[in-house]
């Protein structure tokens, strides 16, 4: 069991597997990791604010009060509202610098500003892991020190003031960096095994399904093959036809069972999603004239929600070759808003007017769609021709895990 899970963790996302750089600039964390660590920001930005308005009434409001406050309202609703911004780590050393000069301003290391300045360390500590973890909070609070002795009531000294104080402004700092560090890490890790739990879950189920389709229903179908068979030489002419056809038939469900049976033992986990469409696209260059292309990216997302987008594309492509005879088929994936759109569109012969019965792909699609939260629209080409099939998941859902 355990060297299963090892090799699902081989087999997880790229996101989830890669090194973390000591200083991944304008790195995107995961939608719902990114988005609670923003919470946090903004909680800890608001108490700070109203803090320092309070401490500023208490004793009088002054230039500095209202430069350094009107900073803090404006750069609090830059991070929360502009994403492009806070990712970056431009507006990072901007946030954390223009905040301790604020403190060193105010002439008292004690300023109402202090806490307003470790609340900007909070967000650029998710991005960081390993030495620089150490580095940055060492730094921070040698960065607080400095400006506490240069510009403090008496330059060049700290003054009397309690030592006990004076330790916790000095290593608060360092520990709010090492802490968020490690909380971020820990949420990353966990988010990796439970995705790593989740494709050992799926690949044991296929292996069930395979084991059950190769020593149940295949040989069932091979039975009543050879069955069959062994009548086409007795029955009466008028009824040759029709045996010649069940054989036909059951010649070709023993084909798509061993075409679902290589799917089943060639999971896609550990693919992006336009990596795999791209492959299998590849798979099927030299079977068919048609020009199929792939363009676009999906985000990292649940070896589920991969799995059932992958089989809606293959599925959709797949009819577009045998069916529509299509010349041309594009693959699209793109971020819609809140929305991830998979789109098969092709110049064949479009849908028929009514549904052929035992569409059994078709409800395949639609079971997929609804399995993961999204749905599934089925509409004519842009030009009015052709099949454009479109699946369309929640982002967060597909993200966060569905």
């Amino acid at each position: 069991m355990l060297d299963q899970l090892d090799r699902a963790r081989a087999t997880a996302p790229a996101a989830d597997r890669r090194r973390r750089l000591p200083w991944p600039a304008g790195s995107v964390l995961p939608a719902d990791d990114e988005a609670r660590w923003l919470l946090l920001f903004l909680l800890a930005r608001g108490c700070a604010l109203a803090i320092a308005v309070g401490l500023a009434l208490w004793r009088g409001f002054n230039l500095l009060d209202l430069v350094g406050l009107t900073y803090g309202v404006v750069s609090t609703v830059l991070m929360g509202s502009r994403p492009a911004y806070r990712r970056h780590p431009a507006a990072w050393i901007v946030d954390v610098v223009a905040l301790l000069v604020c403190v060193a301003l105010s002439k008292d290391w004690r300023s109402s500003f202090y806490l307003l300045w470790l609340t900007a360390l909070v967000l650029p500590a998710t991005r960081i892991w390993g030495p620089a973890v150490i580095w940055s909070g060492v730094l921070a609070s040698l960065a607080f020190v400095g400006v506490a002795v240069m510009g403090g009531p008496s330059p060049g000294r700290l003054g009397p003031v309690s030592s006990e104080t004076l330790v916790v402004h000095v290593t608060l700092p360092f520990f709010t960096v090492a802490f968020t560090a490690y909380a971020a890490e820990a949420m990353r890790r966990l988010r990796g095994e439970r995705r790593a739990r989740e494709l050992l879950a799926i690949q044991a189920e296929r292996r069930r399904i395979a084991w059950e389709l190769h020593d149940s229903a295949k040989q069932r179908v091979h039975a009543a093959h050879l069955i069959i068979s062994s009548l086409e030489r007795r029955v009466p002419p008028d009824l040759a036809l029709t045996v010649h056809q069940a054989m036909a038939e059951l010649e070709s469900t023993a084909a798509d069972m061993d075409t679902s049976l290589a799917e089943l033992r060639s999971p896609l986990e550990g693919r992006p999603l336009h990596q795999a469409l791209a492959e299998r696209v590849a798979e099927l260059d030299g079977s068919s004239d048609a020009r199929i292309t792939v363009t676009g990216r999906a985000p990292d997302l649940p070896p589920l929600v991969a799995a059932h987008a992958y089989r809606v594309a293959s599925e959709a492509l797949t009819n577009a070759l045998r069916h529509a005879f299509a010349q041309r088929i594009d693959i699209q994936l793109a971020t819609e808003g809140d929305e991830l759109v998979v789109a098969v569109e092709d110049d064949g012969l479009g849908m028929p007017a009514t549904r052929r019965p035992g569409a059994s792909g078709l409800l395949s699609m639609e079971s997929r769609a609804g399995t993961v939260g999204g749905t599934l629209e089925i509409t004519p080409g842009a030009d009015g021709s052709g099949t454009r099939v479109a699946l369309t998941i929640p982002v967060a859902a597909a993200v966060g895990g569905a």
